[in-house]
């Protein structure tokens, strides 16, 4: 008996960590982010940019690049795929977003420069680059009934000979206040107490419904936050679930066994993945499993999974799942055997 309230302790230790120092600050402002994106962004600009029937010669690119300046959580960034995915964007972009983010933004790639070595930033960066197109094309190829299908239930208007205007200027104005209010924590306070992270989220929180509230009308702003409810409602139970159980796992499972082993399957936050291998690293990990975990770790994780299959479908998310395993283990062997 003692044993499994030891196991349940550890869940909801978890759970408290989690909800103490990533909720405020990052999943609140990408829900209300990926509300504003399905509210206010023009769909018909997103199917021919990101649409499952877009050149991917352009939807794949812009969507990596996007998402080097994402520097958020691996979760944080589902919201905003879904958001995307759900006002017409294709699949192969929507998953380079969830893959890019989190992996290889500006803020961590900087970070491990300064811990591990910028040969490894390096590296990160152009594996993580040709990884997410492999795998956009990928999960296009493999679901591409299902993309054709899907692309169908949008209606798509000619956008090569008119000009179509993506968003109106105050829609435009309140999405980057959004990403602002996202971004800032980590930004401006990349280190130190989490109390001047959450100082940094308030004020451009107030800034920002400040700014709604005088230039949106009533009926705007609730459309805007029942779609904010309706991404929490599918996203965050799941998420407080796997981390639950991760959690549960960290109590079951020795230190120096969880860490080598079972590091992907656990919740990183933001740069935090880059001290967790440097540790390892002086450990004796060698540089080609440790680019593995830091490609894999802030995207494989339990968490993250269930969410995702919540969204875009179990076979979806095992897909994916497969995918990144197969590609980060590949990347990390060959980087390790042939470039360090």
């Amino acid at each position: 008996m003692k044993f499994l309230w030891n196991l349940i302790l550890s869940g909801l230790l978890a759970l408290k960590e989690y909800i103490a120092l990533h909720v405020l600050t990052c999943l609140i402002p990408a829900f209300l982010l990926a509300g504003a994106i399905v509210t206010f962004l023009s769909k018909d600009v997103i199917l021919k940019y990101l649409g499952g029937s877009a050149k991917k010669i352009i939807s794949f690119p812009l969507s990596a690049i996007s998402s080097i300046f994402l520097a958020v959580c691996s979760c944080t960034v589902i919201p905003i795929a879904a958001g995307i995915y759900f006002r017409g964007g294709g699949i192969g972009p929507a998953f380079i977003f969830l893959w890019v983010a989190p992996a290889s933004n500006i803020l961590a790639l900087i970070y491990t420069g300064a811990i591990i070595g910028y040969d490894m930033a390096l590296s990160r960066i152009i594996v993580a680059f040709l990884m997410s197109f492999l795998i956009g094309l990928l999960m296009t190829w493999i679901f591409i009934k299902e993309e054709k299908e899907r692309v169908k239930e949008f209606a798509v208007i000619d956008t090569e000979n008119e000009k179509v205007s993506i968003i109106k200027k105050k829609d435009f104005i309140l999405l980057i206040l959004l990403v602002i209010t996202l971004l800032a924590p980590n930004y401006l306070v990349p280190k130190g107490p989490y109390f001047k992270k959450v100082i940094v989220f308030l004020i451009f929180s107030g800034i920002t419904f400040l700014y709604a509230f005088i230039f949106k009308t009533k009926e705007e702003i609730l459309k805007w936050l029942n779609e904010t409810l309706w991404f929490v409602k599918i996203i965050f139970p799941l998420l407080l679930l796997g981390v639950f159980i991760v959690g549960i796992l960290g109590g079951i499972l020795k230190r120096e066994w969880i860490e080598p082993l079972l590091g992907a399957l656990s919740y990183f936050a933001t740069l935090t993945e880059a001290p967790f291998v440097h540790t390892l690293v002086k450990f004796g990990m060698g540089k080609g499993p440790a680019l593995a975990l830091l490609l894999t770790g802030p995207g494989a994780s339990l968490p993250n999974f269930l969410a995702i299959s919540r969204i875009f479908g179990l076979k979806k998310a095992i897909t994916y799942a497969i995918l990144i395993i197969i590609f980060g283990t590949f990347s990390g062997w060959f980087i390790g055997n042939f470039i360090f």
